[in-house]
């Protein structure tokens, strides 16, 4: 079967074409595994943002979480599908223009435009426009060394020094801007991404060692020099004690595991959860919506959600390894270095196994500018793949 349409039905004028060989095409250009987990995901996400908002007995205002969420994952949908249609080369040269514009914004986040939320300055506030400019930044970080460490110059088969410094630049720019808010969560996920892009950029593996050593040395610093602030202090001194402030600083964490046992093996069912309708966890829809899920779908619900990720990091790993060209390849790496370290963080913490961190699970939490940057990650995964099939 041909993958044009036939030129009886064809339109007539060239953006009519252009869309109707897109659309004919779209079948073949869509990896339709990793989209249905994606949107499996977010489907199983909406669902829990409206059971964890509805537990405040407000039925107004829990719709209007829902609604706002809809509207996040439909402009998300649009920005994955518009970037998974056009050539992969096209994001690629917008890379330094979206690298700039993530540093400002991470910059004025620094101004009196930012706003404090949770104890960390992350968010540019203007009247009822919020975005997270750290969220782009991932993206940039990933367009950013992908097109330098995965364009060796010509005789080159692999990164050289220079490209690897140039690649660690990128990487210090939003890393100290964000450690400026300061918010560590969002750093080490820029920090992992980078570590997996290096990883398999062919990189001489002292590179990758040298990292992780002086990753290891900066944290003993910080804890050394005092550099964290109090409630970060105090995360982390319950992670490794959780019974050493119960109704403190180790609250969300005892209160997360509470939820999440609670659920047993089928949950007690959506909008039915003694824990989530009490609000004894704080942040539910948000990085806490996994104790949602564990407590209200239980045991079975939760594992579909990991094994759906799952799907994700997968698909995205074989597109990666399909590729003829490092560039789409490392591109492909970086996002699913991202989506695995931050779901691991973000359910970690509720099972008790990480500390306390401000990052949402990829596709479920409510959230606008991440639920924007995690289609738009995939949109670049659906554009790279679309490429290869295309030539294969």
């Amino acid at each position: 079967m041909s993958l044009y349409p036939s030129p009886q039905v064809q339109p007539r004028s060239w953006r009519g074409r252009v869309v109707w060989f897109m659309v004919a095409g779209m079948h073949r250009r869509i990896d339709w595994p990793l989209l249905s987990a994606v949107a499996g995901l977010s489907v199983i996400g909406l669902l829990l943002v409206w059971a964890s908002t509805a537990a405040g007995g407000d039925p107004a205002a829990s719709m209007g979480f829902v609604r706002r969420h809809l509207a996040h994952l439909g402009l998300g949908a649009v920005v994955c599908l518009a970037v998974a249609a056009v050539d992969y080369r096209v994001p690629r040269a917008y890379a330094p223009i979206i690298f700039v514009l993530a540093a400002v914004g991470l910059s004025l986040v620094l101004t009196p435009l930012g706003a404090v939320i949770n104890g960390s300055r992350s968010w540019i506030v203007v009247g009822g426009f919020q975005a997270q400019p750290g969220e782009v930044a991932k993206i940039a970080l990933i367009l950013g060394v992908a097109m330098l460490l995965g364009e060796p110059r010509d005789g080159e088969h692999a990164p050289t020094t220079r490209d690897v410094l140039g690649s660690l630049v990128a990487l210090a720019v939003p890393m100290g801007l964000i450690l400026l808010q300061p918010d560590l969560g969002t750093a080490m996920v820029l920090g992992a991404i980078y570590l997996g892009m290096l990883a398999l950029s062919g990189a001489p593996i002292r590179w990758v060692l040298g990292l992780v050593g002086c990753g290891l040395l900066g944290i003993l610093a910080v804890w050394w020099f005092g550099l964290l602030k109090d409630y970060q202090l105090a995360r982390f001194a319950t992670f490794v004690d959780p019974t050493a402030d119960p109704q403190g600083a180790g609250y969300n964490a005892n209160q997360a595991l509470i939820a999440i046992g609670s659920g047993g093996l089928s949950g007690t069912g959506l909008f039915r959860g003694e824990q989530t309708a009490g609000r004894f966890v704080p942040e539910q829809h948000t990085d806490f919506i996994f104790t949602v899920a564990g407590e209200e779908l239980g045991f079975l619900g939760g594992a579909l959600i990991i094994g759906l990720i799952g799907v994700v990091i997968w698909r995205t790993l074989r597109i990666a390894a399909g590729c003829d060209g490092p560039y789409g390849r490392l591109v492909c790496v970086g996002v699913a270095s991202w989506l695995t370290f931050q779901s691991f963080i973000n359910i970690g913490m509720t099972l008790g196994i990480m500390p306390i961190t401000g990052l949402p699970l990829p596709f479920v939490s409510y959230g606008g500018t991440a639920s924007i940057a995690h289609l738009t990650a995939i949109g670049l995964v659906l554009g790279i793949h679309g490429r290869y099939r295309a030539f294969h």
